[in-house]
């Protein structure tokens, strides 16, 4: 794809998906390495769900939430959980609970007899990657207080505004079918995901390799087999490198009629919001660094339409009780779309 490079830019040599070669203004080697060695640790643990893994990895890069779904016991946490330790940051796990309490997660103000004060003592929040488990079993109350700190990386309390350390990132898993005990997730928090993530069973040669790969472990804590790839540091310099991605103006308009179009669809009740088109745009651009391009294409933003589009519409009531899912309805959006070449 035909693009205009920068004076004097630093090029590497590479292999495009169809064997042609191309030169790249930046250098995407180290990125493109990485990438490679986190799909080898979380491989020695993790059976299949390659997407699965190029959906997080994709989201740290442009620096975006997950929202994971699936059943229970299809390595959801599991793999959420290997996937922070293939980064040399802080972790924290909530499980939520319908009891839980804003507190609970961002931090309360206690008072210091000694000092004659209060002090804010932080919540788990405080950390840089958070995975929560079962998103869906905590109150209104307490899905509300992850707004702003997941739109805005900071909290507010007490009137003091208190900075997440970057990275900050938040994966949250939920099961779409046990109902009992749990609440619906806003509409304006569902919007703050990157991508809903579906995860679903694995197949019979997968689930094979996952019981043979059990039984060699024994009771060996997978999390001791994977090694730490990149720092903080490093993810905040792909994350601005990412942003350096070219997308030409007829792919941004391809975006844009693509999110546009979940606007007027007859099967919708609501559509996408320009936060949407955002989100398919960074995340193409991510999909381009992990592949070795510095340049989108019609793929890239085909293959993170779908998990960044699915949880931002709402079927109408009539083609939900005929079964037809967000999902579907994108796929028909997508391909009625010329792509542009």
């Amino acid at each position: 794809m035909p693009h205009n490079p920068a004076p004097n830019p630093p090029e590497t040599e590479i292999q495009n998906e169809s064997g042609l070669q191309f030169s790249n203004r930046i250098d995407l080697s180290k990125i493109r390495n990485g990438v490679n060695e986190i799909r080898q640790q979380l491989g020695k643990v993790i059976v299949g769900q390659e997407e699965f893994i190029e959906l997080l990895i994709v989201s740290i890069f442009a620096n975006g939430h997950s929202l994971i779904e699936g059943v229970p016991g299809v390595a959801k946490t599991v793999t959420a959980k290997l996937l922070a330790r293939t980064m040399d940051i802080g972790f924290s796990r909530l499980q939520f609970t319908p009891d839980m309490m804003p507190s609970d997660i961002l931090g309360t103000s206690v008072f210091d007899m000694k000092n004659n004060e209060f002090e804010f003592k932080k919540g788990p929040v405080f950390s840089n990657i958070i995975l929560i488990d079962e998103i869906n079993r905590a109150p209104a109350k307490t899905q509300a207080a992850l707004f702003e700190v997941m739109a805005e990386r900071q909290i507010t309390m007490d009137g003091v505004m208190y900075p997440m350390e970057l990275p900050f990132l938040v994966f949250a898993t939920q099961n779409p079918v046990e109902q009992e005990g749990t609440y619906r997730l806003p509409e304006a928090q569902l919007d703050r995901f990157l991508f809903k993530i579906e995860v679903g069973y694995p197949t019979l040669e997968e689930e094979i390799s996952i019981l043979e790969g059990n039984n060699f472990r024994k009771n060996e804590d997978p999390t001791t087999l994977v090694s730490s790839v990149f720092n903080a540091i490093e993810i905040a310099e792909f994350q601005r490198i990412v942003q350096e991605v070219l997308v030409e103006s007829k792919l941004i308009r391809y975006i844009a009629s693509i999110v546009n179009s979940t606007r007027n669809n007859p099967f919708l009740f609501l559509g996408a919001s320009p936060r949407a088109s955002i989100s398919i745009l960074n995340a193409a651009k991510a999909v381009a660094a992990i592949r070795g391009r510095d340049f989108v294409i019609p793929e890239d933003i085909k293959f993170v339409a779908v998990p960044a589009l699915r949880h931002r519409i709402i079927v109408s009531p009539e083609k939900e009780m005929e079964g037809i899912t967000s999902g579907q309805i994108i796929q028909q959006i997508i391909e009625s779309i010329e792509i542009p070449r």
